[in-house]
């Protein structure tokens, strides 16, 4: 008797409701977690009876919480936002990190420190979104270049040049300006020190770049079957392209504002989802926010967990997590193939 096989429906249904269950208890135990271990009856008390007298309450409220929901935006972000660009350019390798996007943000967030000490978290997330936007189109004028049409291979070995010339850029003026304390943990991925503010800017701009990606979901499917087919079907290509590339930008420098420069979720988590329930991407985009936003909370549990009392950078374990995982995709890759 063959076993029943189920659709992608059934599938996206399975993962929002395991992705669910997996944020929350991962939540729960983030929240109980850390330099210091809090019972859950304290967590409970701050959450729906909040007393700022009592310190585990104060502690969870103004530190832990706003941590672990930059945990979730940056997840959610870095995931969808990657899941995007592989739809648009074809390209199962693309990440905001691997690309270089982030690094564009990243130089724009320590030009900002080095240069306009007093400047505030928007004037940041501004010149955070110009690094991104400058970076993408650098990728594209040098992917342009040279003989033959623009590969996956071209904008990959594009980013990462661009990413490690940056990279280089970036830590010179952290040197010359004598910031390294004050950059090193960024640098290196930490939601250690996020405070509400950081929350409440990122939050809206977060919101509105799900919500675009939503609606232009059902494009970004018809646009996997061709520019001529998506016309057909009645797809804007030209609309469709310009809204991805602008949540692409935002979502990756609302990341890099509050965490820093971590890559490879963008790569991992929309490669596991399209697994999972297809190449549909009103089932890609909210099974990579629930599974990204999952799985950043799990790492940064981890790297709370390795030596409680020290901040363990979280884009250290996602390194170490990331690279085996490109090393397997790329083999995977067949020609310039790409299934959307």
């Amino acid at each position: 008797m063959r076993a029943k096989r189920f659709s992608n429906k059934e599938k996206f249904i399975f993962v929002m409701i395991i992705g669910f269950a997996i944020l929350i208890v991962a939540s729960l135990l983030s929240l109980m977690f850390g330099a210091s271990q809090i019972g859950i009856g304290d967590i409970f008390g701050a959450i729906f009876s909040y007393n700022e007298d009592i310190d585990n309450h104060y502690y969870i409220i103004n530190g832990r919480m706003p941590r672990l929901i930059a945990d979730i935006i940056v997840g959610a972000s870095l995931s969808i936002a990657g899941a995007i660009m592989q739809g648009t350019t074809k390209n199962p390798m693309a990440d905001s990190g691997i690309m270089g996007i982030s690094a564009g943000s990243t130089l724009g967030v320590v030009i900002i420190v080095a240069f306009i000490p007093g400047a505030g978290r928007f004037e940041k997330m501004g010149l955070a979104a110009l690094g991104a936007a400058f970076v993408t189109l650098l990728i594209y004028g040098i992917a342009f270049i040279g003989k033959g049409h623009v590969t996956s291979e071209r904008m990959v070995l594009s980013g990462m040049a661009i990413s490690t010339l940056l990279s280089s850029i970036t830590t010179a003026i952290i040197l010359q300006n004598g910031i390294s304390n004050q950059m090193i943990r960024y640098t290196n991925g930490s939601s250690a020190n996020t405070i509400w503010d950081d929350v409440f800017i990122a939050l809206p701009i977060f919101s509105i770049g799900v919500l675009i990606s939503i609606l232009i979901s059902r494009n970004l499917t018809i646009m996997n079957l061709g520019e001529d087919v998506s016309k057909g079907l009645g797809a804007n290509v030209a609309v469709t392209k310009v809204l991805s590339t602008i949540v692409v930008l935002v979502l990756s420098a609302v990341a890099v504002i509050i965490i820093g420069p971590v890559g490879y979720i963008g790569l991992m988590i929309p490669y596991i989802a399209r697994y999972l329930v297809g190449t549909d991407y009103r089932l890609v985009i909210p099974s990579c926010g629930i599974l990204g936003a999952s799985f950043v909370v799990v790492v940064d549990l981890i790297a709370k967990s390795i030596h409680p009392g020290f901040e363990f950078p979280i884009g250290l374990i996602l390194t170490m997590v990331g690279v085996p995982f490109f090393i397997y995709v790329s083999r995977r890759q067949k020609g310039d193939h790409f299934n959307g």
